[in-house]
Protein backbone atom coordinates (compact mmCIF):
# COMPACT_ATOMS: atom_id res chain seq x y z
CA UNK A 1 0.00 0.00 0.00
CA UNK A 2 1.34 3.43 -0.29
CA UNK A 3 2.48 5.12 2.85
CA UNK A 4 1.10 8.46 2.27
CA UNK A 5 -2.26 7.45 -0.06
CA UNK A 6 -5.42 9.90 1.44
CA UNK A 7 -2.74 12.82 1.89
CA UNK A 8 -3.61 15.63 -0.18
CA UNK A 9 -0.36 18.12 -0.96
CA UNK A 10 -1.26 21.50 -2.18
CA UNK A 11 2.07 22.02 -4.84
CA UNK A 12 2.41 26.04 -5.10
CA UNK A 13 6.62 25.33 -5.68
CA UNK A 14 8.41 25.83 -8.89
CA UNK A 15 12.40 25.24 -10.11
CA UNK A 16 13.88 22.66 -7.56
CA UNK A 17 13.90 23.03 -3.84
CA UNK A 18 10.47 22.79 -3.89
CA UNK A 19 9.05 20.07 -6.30
CA UNK A 20 12.11 17.84 -4.70
CA UNK A 21 10.35 17.95 -1.66
CA UNK A 22 6.68 17.31 -3.45
CA UNK A 23 8.02 14.99 -5.84
CA UNK A 24 9.05 12.81 -2.91
CA UNK A 25 6.02 12.97 -1.17
CA UNK A 26 4.27 11.90 -4.43
CA UNK A 27 6.23 8.98 -4.77
CA UNK A 28 5.47 7.60 -1.67
CA UNK A 29 1.68 7.68 -2.60
CA UNK A 30 0.71 11.75 -1.81
CA UNK A 31 -1.96 13.45 -4.01
CA UNK A 32 0.14 15.93 -5.53
CA UNK A 33 -2.05 18.89 -6.65
CA UNK A 34 0.62 21.27 -8.97
CA UNK A 35 -0.83 24.75 -9.33
CA UNK A 36 0.85 26.46 -12.04
CA UNK A 37 0.07 29.81 -13.90
CA UNK A 38 -1.98 29.03 -16.96
CA UNK A 39 -0.68 29.06 -20.28
CA UNK A 40 2.68 29.43 -18.34
CA UNK A 41 3.32 27.25 -15.60
CA UNK A 42 6.25 26.42 -13.73
CA UNK A 43 9.36 28.58 -15.27
CA UNK A 44 11.30 25.10 -16.02
CA UNK A 45 9.17 24.22 -18.45
CA UNK A 46 11.09 25.95 -20.60
CA UNK A 47 14.50 26.21 -19.41
CA UNK A 48 17.30 24.05 -20.90
CA UNK A 49 15.43 22.25 -23.20
CA UNK A 50 16.91 19.76 -25.34
CA UNK A 51 14.11 19.46 -27.74
CA UNK A 52 12.10 22.10 -28.86
CA UNK A 53 8.54 23.08 -27.72
CA UNK A 54 8.28 20.13 -24.99
CA UNK A 55 9.02 20.07 -21.46
CA UNK A 56 12.17 20.32 -20.23
CA UNK A 57 14.18 17.40 -18.43
CA UNK A 58 14.35 20.13 -16.12
CA UNK A 59 10.85 19.87 -15.41
CA UNK A 60 10.15 16.18 -15.98
CA UNK A 61 12.37 14.84 -13.70
CA UNK A 62 11.41 17.09 -10.72
CA UNK A 63 7.73 16.78 -11.08
CA UNK A 64 6.88 13.04 -11.53
CA UNK A 65 3.61 11.42 -10.39
CA UNK A 66 1.47 14.82 -9.88
CA UNK A 67 -1.44 16.32 -11.06
CA UNK A 68 -1.03 19.86 -12.60
CA UNK A 69 -4.32 22.60 -12.63
CA UNK A 70 -3.44 26.07 -13.56
CA UNK A 71 -5.13 28.95 -11.59
CA UNK A 72 -4.90 32.60 -11.60
CA UNK A 73 -5.12 34.04 -8.04
CA UNK A 74 -5.31 37.67 -9.59
CA UNK A 75 -8.34 36.94 -10.32
CA UNK A 76 -12.12 36.36 -7.43
CA UNK A 77 -12.45 33.32 -9.27
CA UNK A 78 -9.28 32.04 -8.90
CA UNK A 79 -8.69 32.95 -5.78
CA UNK A 80 -11.88 31.36 -4.63
CA UNK A 81 -10.92 27.75 -6.26
CA UNK A 82 -7.50 28.86 -3.88
CA UNK A 83 -9.21 28.79 -0.76
CA UNK A 84 -11.19 25.59 -1.78
CA UNK A 85 -8.05 23.86 -2.30
CA UNK A 86 -6.87 25.19 0.82
CA UNK A 87 -9.99 23.86 2.74
CA UNK A 88 -9.60 20.33 1.05
CA UNK A 89 -5.82 19.90 1.41
CA UNK A 90 -3.49 18.26 4.12
CA UNK A 91 -0.39 20.48 3.24
CA UNK A 92 0.53 23.77 1.40
CA UNK A 93 4.00 23.52 -0.14
CA UNK A 94 5.49 26.43 -1.61
CA UNK A 95 9.00 28.36 -2.36
CA UNK A 96 8.27 31.90 -3.35
CA UNK A 97 10.59 34.62 -2.56
CA UNK A 98 10.05 36.10 0.59
CA UNK A 99 6.26 37.60 1.55
CA UNK A 100 5.04 36.41 -1.61
CA UNK A 101 2.03 34.39 0.07
CA UNK A 102 1.19 37.11 2.67
CA UNK A 103 1.38 39.74 -0.19
CA UNK A 104 -1.49 37.57 -2.12
CA UNK A 105 -3.55 37.75 1.12
CA UNK A 106 -2.84 34.09 2.40
CA UNK A 107 -0.52 34.76 5.25
CA UNK A 108 -0.05 31.68 7.58
CA UNK A 109 -2.77 33.02 10.14
CA UNK A 110 -5.47 33.66 7.09
CA UNK A 111 -4.10 30.29 6.04
CA UNK A 112 -5.02 28.51 9.50
CA UNK A 113 -8.48 30.59 9.79
CA UNK A 114 -9.45 28.24 6.42
CA UNK A 115 -8.35 25.08 7.48
CA UNK A 116 -6.79 24.47 11.27
CA UNK A 117 -5.36 21.35 10.20
CA UNK A 118 -2.98 22.32 7.15
CA UNK A 119 0.79 21.90 7.36
CA UNK A 120 1.94 25.06 5.83
CA UNK A 121 5.59 24.64 4.75
CA UNK A 122 7.88 26.49 2.92
CA UNK A 123 11.38 26.60 1.74
CA UNK A 124 13.60 30.25 1.97
CA UNK A 125 16.95 31.11 1.68
CA UNK A 126 18.05 31.95 4.74
CA UNK A 127 16.41 32.03 8.06
CA UNK A 128 15.37 34.71 10.54
CA UNK A 129 18.42 37.41 10.64
CA UNK A 130 19.84 39.67 8.88
CA UNK A 131 19.35 38.09 5.64
CA UNK A 132 16.17 37.11 5.79
CA UNK A 133 14.54 38.95 2.64
CA UNK A 134 17.56 37.66 0.16
CA UNK A 135 16.42 35.62 -2.51
CA UNK A 136 18.86 32.36 -3.06
CA UNK A 137 19.94 30.30 -5.57
CA UNK A 138 21.53 26.47 -5.35
CA UNK A 139 25.26 27.93 -5.34
CA UNK A 140 24.01 30.98 -3.48
CA UNK A 141 23.65 28.02 -0.81
CA UNK A 142 26.60 25.96 -0.97
CA UNK A 143 28.61 29.56 -0.26
CA UNK A 144 26.84 30.42 2.86
CA UNK A 145 25.91 27.24 4.10
CA UNK A 146 29.70 26.26 4.56
CA UNK A 147 30.13 24.02 1.77
CA UNK A 148 32.10 26.11 -0.68
CA UNK A 149 34.54 27.70 2.03
CA UNK A 150 35.41 23.92 2.73
CA UNK A 151 35.63 22.55 -0.71
CA UNK A 152 38.49 22.27 -2.83
CA UNK A 153 42.18 22.16 -2.25
CA UNK A 154 44.02 24.54 0.27
CA UNK A 155 46.24 26.91 -2.56
CA UNK A 156 42.68 27.02 -5.02
CA UNK A 157 39.44 28.87 -4.70
CA UNK A 158 36.40 27.89 -3.13
CA UNK A 159 34.29 25.60 -5.33
CA UNK A 160 30.61 24.51 -5.69
CA UNK A 161 29.77 20.95 -5.96
CA UNK A 162 27.70 19.20 -8.81
CA UNK A 163 25.67 17.70 -5.75
CA UNK A 164 22.50 19.97 -5.48
CA UNK A 165 22.81 20.08 -1.76
CA UNK A 166 21.36 23.59 -1.55
CA UNK A 167 17.96 23.13 -3.63
CA UNK A 168 17.52 19.42 -3.53
CA UNK A 169 18.89 18.75 0.14
CA UNK A 170 16.72 21.14 1.53
CA UNK A 171 13.74 19.91 -0.35
CA UNK A 172 14.16 16.52 1.48
CA UNK A 173 15.13 18.33 4.77
CA UNK A 174 11.36 19.58 4.42
CA UNK A 175 9.66 16.63 2.86
CA UNK A 176 10.83 15.21 6.60
CA UNK A 177 9.07 18.38 8.20
CA UNK A 178 6.22 17.77 6.52
CA UNK A 179 5.65 14.23 7.55
CA UNK A 180 6.99 14.66 11.33
CA UNK A 181 3.82 17.52 11.15
CA UNK A 182 1.54 14.86 9.24
CA UNK A 183 2.39 12.55 12.16
CA UNK A 184 2.20 15.33 15.48
CA UNK A 185 -1.47 16.25 13.62
CA UNK A 186 -2.76 12.64 14.48
CA UNK A 187 -2.73 13.40 17.92
CA UNK A 188 -2.85 17.13 18.13
CA UNK A 189 -5.69 17.58 15.62
CA UNK A 190 -4.14 20.86 14.45
CA UNK A 191 -1.65 21.47 11.57
CA UNK A 192 1.42 23.68 12.06
CA UNK A 193 4.23 25.86 10.67
CA UNK A 194 7.37 23.96 8.52
CA UNK A 195 9.96 25.61 6.88
CA UNK A 196 13.54 25.11 6.09
CA UNK A 197 16.42 27.58 4.87
CA UNK A 198 18.57 26.64 2.69
CA UNK A 199 21.15 28.09 4.50
CA UNK A 200 20.50 25.74 7.34
CA UNK A 201 20.57 22.66 5.09
CA UNK A 202 23.26 23.31 3.61
CA UNK A 203 25.15 23.60 6.92
CA UNK A 204 23.50 20.50 8.33
CA UNK A 205 25.13 18.44 5.55
CA UNK A 206 28.51 20.08 6.41
CA UNK A 207 28.44 19.43 10.22
CA UNK A 208 31.86 17.53 10.16
CA UNK A 209 33.69 20.78 9.35
CA UNK A 210 32.10 22.61 12.18
CA UNK A 211 33.11 20.11 14.30
CA UNK A 212 36.32 20.35 12.89
CA UNK A 213 36.33 24.16 13.32
CA UNK A 214 35.72 23.43 17.15
CA UNK A 215 38.90 21.20 16.64
CA UNK A 216 40.77 23.98 15.71
CA UNK A 217 40.80 25.70 18.69
CA UNK A 218 42.45 22.08 20.25
CA UNK A 219 45.47 21.87 18.04
CA UNK A 220 45.89 20.94 14.67
CA UNK A 221 43.69 18.56 12.60
CA UNK A 222 46.04 15.38 11.83
CA UNK A 223 43.93 13.64 9.39
CA UNK A 224 44.08 16.32 6.85
CA UNK A 225 47.21 15.78 4.33
CA UNK A 226 48.35 19.44 4.91
CA UNK A 227 49.25 18.29 8.80
CA UNK A 228 51.65 15.61 7.43
CA UNK A 229 53.29 17.75 5.58
CA UNK A 230 53.78 20.73 7.80
CA UNK A 231 51.94 23.99 6.38
CA UNK A 232 50.39 25.18 9.29
CA UNK A 233 46.42 25.66 9.94
CA UNK A 234 44.69 29.22 9.51
CA UNK A 235 41.69 30.09 11.98
CA UNK A 236 39.14 28.60 9.80
CA UNK A 237 38.37 24.49 8.62
CA UNK A 238 40.91 24.59 5.41
CA UNK A 239 39.88 22.92 2.23
CA UNK A 240 41.32 19.35 1.96
CA UNK A 241 41.37 18.47 -1.28
CA UNK A 242 40.12 14.54 -1.51
CA UNK A 243 40.99 13.71 2.13
CA UNK A 244 38.52 11.68 3.66
CA UNK A 245 37.67 14.03 6.06
CA UNK A 246 37.36 11.17 8.98
CA UNK A 247 39.88 8.92 11.02
CA UNK A 248 40.78 6.84 7.76
CA UNK A 249 43.13 8.94 5.44
CA UNK A 250 41.82 8.39 1.90
CA UNK A 251 42.90 9.72 -1.86
CA UNK A 252 41.55 9.60 -5.50
CA UNK A 253 43.99 7.92 -7.12
CA UNK A 254 44.76 7.69 -11.07
CA UNK A 255 44.29 4.41 -12.69
CA UNK A 256 45.02 3.15 -15.84
CA UNK A 257 43.61 5.17 -18.79
CA UNK A 258 43.58 8.22 -17.06
CA UNK A 259 45.31 9.79 -19.81
CA UNK A 260 42.37 10.12 -21.99
CA UNK A 261 39.63 9.28 -19.55
CA UNK A 262 38.69 11.68 -17.54
CA UNK A 263 37.01 9.44 -14.73
CA UNK A 264 39.97 7.08 -14.69
CA UNK A 265 40.29 7.23 -10.90
CA UNK A 266 39.25 5.55 -7.82
CA UNK A 267 38.70 6.58 -4.29
CA UNK A 268 41.20 4.39 -2.03
CA UNK A 269 41.27 4.60 2.08
CA UNK A 270 43.97 2.88 3.80
CA UNK A 271 42.07 1.69 6.61
CA UNK A 272 44.10 1.01 10.07
CA UNK A 273 43.05 -2.68 10.29
CA UNK A 274 43.64 -3.62 6.67
CA UNK A 275 47.21 -1.56 6.61
CA UNK A 276 48.76 -5.22 5.66
CA UNK A 277 46.59 -5.81 3.24
CA UNK A 278 47.29 -2.95 1.68
CA UNK A 279 51.11 -3.26 1.74
CA UNK A 280 50.79 -6.42 0.14
CA UNK A 281 48.97 -6.17 -2.86
CA UNK A 282 51.28 -2.67 -3.88
CA UNK A 283 54.49 -4.39 -3.44
CA UNK A 284 55.82 -3.07 0.01
CA UNK A 285 55.13 -5.49 2.78
CA UNK A 286 58.26 -4.15 4.83
CA UNK A 287 55.65 -1.42 5.69
CA UNK A 288 53.73 -3.31 7.77
CA UNK A 289 56.14 -3.51 10.39
CA UNK A 290 58.43 -0.26 9.88
CA UNK A 291 59.81 2.13 11.77
CA UNK A 292 57.43 5.42 10.83
CA UNK A 293 54.92 3.19 9.29
CA UNK A 294 53.33 0.68 11.72
CA UNK A 295 50.84 2.74 13.25
CA UNK A 296 48.46 4.92 11.96
CA UNK A 297 49.94 7.96 14.02
CA UNK A 298 53.65 7.13 12.62
CA UNK A 299 52.13 6.95 8.42
CA UNK A 300 50.06 10.81 9.09
CA UNK A 301 53.42 12.81 7.84
CA UNK A 302 54.28 10.12 5.47
CA UNK A 303 50.29 10.19 3.84
CA UNK A 304 51.25 11.28 0.59
CA UNK A 305 54.07 9.52 0.12
CA UNK A 306 52.46 6.42 0.88
CA UNK A 307 49.80 7.36 -1.75
CA UNK A 308 51.99 7.75 -4.43
CA UNK A 309 52.92 4.64 -3.72
CA UNK A 310 49.45 3.25 -4.25
CA UNK A 311 49.19 4.94 -7.16
CA UNK A 312 51.92 3.76 -9.38
CA UNK A 313 49.70 0.39 -8.25
CA UNK A 314 46.36 1.57 -9.23
CA UNK A 315 48.03 3.16 -12.61
CA UNK A 316 48.59 -0.36 -13.45
CA UNK A 317 44.71 -1.01 -13.07
CA UNK A 318 41.48 0.01 -14.48
CA UNK A 319 39.30 1.34 -11.78
CA UNK A 320 37.08 -2.00 -11.91
CA UNK A 321 40.24 -4.32 -11.60
CA UNK A 322 41.27 -2.22 -8.35
CA UNK A 323 37.98 -3.09 -6.91
CA UNK A 324 37.90 -6.81 -7.82
CA UNK A 325 40.52 -6.75 -5.73
CA UNK A 326 40.76 -4.82 -2.75
CA UNK A 327 37.24 -5.47 -1.53
CA UNK A 328 38.07 -9.84 -1.10
CA UNK A 329 40.86 -7.73 1.38
CA UNK A 330 38.13 -5.44 2.92
CA UNK A 331 40.30 -2.75 1.84
CA UNK A 332 37.48 0.25 1.10
CA UNK A 333 37.29 1.49 -2.11
CA UNK A 334 35.23 2.61 -5.02
CA UNK A 335 35.49 3.78 -8.61
CA UNK A 336 34.81 7.62 -9.94
CA UNK A 337 31.38 6.51 -11.86
CA UNK A 338 30.78 8.97 -14.31
CA UNK A 339 26.90 9.73 -15.39
CA UNK A 340 27.44 7.86 -18.56
CA UNK A 341 28.26 4.72 -16.62
CA UNK A 342 25.99 4.93 -13.67
CA UNK A 343 22.75 5.96 -16.31
CA UNK A 344 24.20 2.04 -18.15
CA UNK A 345 24.27 0.13 -14.39
CA UNK A 346 21.49 -2.28 -14.15
CA UNK A 347 21.47 -3.02 -10.77
CA UNK A 348 20.33 0.68 -10.62
CA UNK A 349 17.37 -0.37 -13.52
CA UNK A 350 16.58 -3.26 -11.27
CA UNK A 351 15.59 -1.27 -7.59
CA UNK A 352 14.38 1.75 -9.73
CA UNK A 353 16.85 4.19 -8.56
CA UNK A 354 17.40 4.93 -12.32
CA UNK A 355 14.02 4.44 -14.24
CA UNK A 356 12.93 5.27 -17.98
CA UNK A 357 9.62 7.34 -18.24
CA UNK A 358 7.65 7.44 -20.95
CA UNK A 359 6.66 10.62 -21.94
CA UNK A 360 3.51 11.60 -24.25
CA UNK A 361 5.92 14.40 -26.06
CA UNK A 362 9.36 14.50 -25.26
CA UNK A 363 9.31 10.60 -25.44
CA UNK A 364 11.59 7.89 -23.57
CA UNK A 365 13.80 9.51 -20.95
CA UNK A 366 15.98 8.48 -17.73
CA UNK A 367 15.43 10.10 -14.30
CA UNK A 368 15.93 9.19 -11.02
CA UNK A 369 13.54 7.13 -8.81
CA UNK A 370 13.10 6.89 -5.15
CA UNK A 371 16.07 6.70 -3.39
CA UNK A 372 14.27 5.48 -0.25
CA UNK A 373 13.04 2.02 -0.22
CA UNK A 374 9.66 0.84 2.11
CA UNK A 375 9.46 -3.24 2.11
CA UNK A 376 5.26 -2.73 2.05
CA UNK A 377 5.13 0.61 0.15
CA UNK A 378 6.99 0.49 -3.27
CA UNK A 379 7.44 3.30 -5.38
CA UNK A 380 6.60 3.41 -9.35
CA UNK A 381 7.29 6.74 -11.20
CA UNK A 382 5.05 7.90 -13.68
CA UNK A 383 5.67 10.86 -16.22
CA UNK A 384 5.49 14.59 -14.76
CA UNK A 385 1.68 16.09 -16.09
CA UNK A 386 1.34 18.32 -19.21
CA UNK A 387 0.46 22.02 -17.87
CA UNK A 388 -2.65 22.34 -17.01
CA UNK A 389 -3.33 18.33 -17.77
CA UNK A 390 -5.87 17.56 -14.87
CA UNK A 391 -7.49 21.23 -14.17
CA UNK A 392 -11.06 19.85 -14.95
CA UNK A 393 -10.39 16.64 -12.96
CA UNK A 394 -9.34 18.66 -9.95
CA UNK A 395 -11.71 21.12 -10.08
CA UNK A 396 -14.39 18.42 -10.70
CA UNK A 397 -13.55 15.42 -8.35
CA UNK A 398 -11.85 17.39 -5.96
CA UNK A 399 -13.44 20.34 -4.88
CA UNK A 400 -16.79 19.33 -6.30
CA UNK A 401 -17.34 21.90 -9.11
CA UNK A 402 -20.25 21.51 -11.51
CA UNK A 403 -19.57 21.37 -15.16
CA UNK A 404 -21.31 24.60 -15.21
CA UNK A 405 -19.16 26.02 -12.56
CA UNK A 406 -15.65 25.00 -14.31
CA UNK A 407 -16.81 26.90 -17.43
CA UNK A 408 -17.45 30.25 -15.45
CA UNK A 409 -13.85 29.66 -13.81
CA UNK A 410 -12.90 29.28 -17.42
CA UNK A 411 -14.03 32.16 -18.98
CA UNK A 412 -13.36 34.35 -16.20
CA UNK A 413 -9.74 33.43 -17.10
CA UNK A 414 -9.14 31.96 -13.74
CA UNK A 415 -8.05 28.76 -14.62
Amino acid sequence: MEALKGIKILDMTHVQSGPTCTQLLAWFGADVIKVERPGVGDATRGQLRDIPDVDSLYFTMLNHNKRSVTLNTKKDEGKAIFIKLIETCDVLVENFAPGALDRMGFSWERIQEINPRIIYASIKGFGPGPYEDCKVYENVAQCTGGSASTTGFRDGPPLVTGAQIGDSGTGLHLAFGIVTALFHRTTSGKGQRVTAAMQDGVLNLCRVKLRDQQRLAHGPLNEYSQAGQGIPFGEATPRAGNDSGGGQPGWILKCKGWENDPDAYVYFITQAAVWGNVCDIIGKPEWKEAPGYATPAERLDKISAIFDAIEEWTKTKDKFEVMEICNPLNIPCGPILSMKELSEQQSLRDTGTIVEVDHPERGKYLSVGNPVKLSDSPSDVKRSPLLGEHTDEILGEVLGLSTEEIKAAKSAGAV
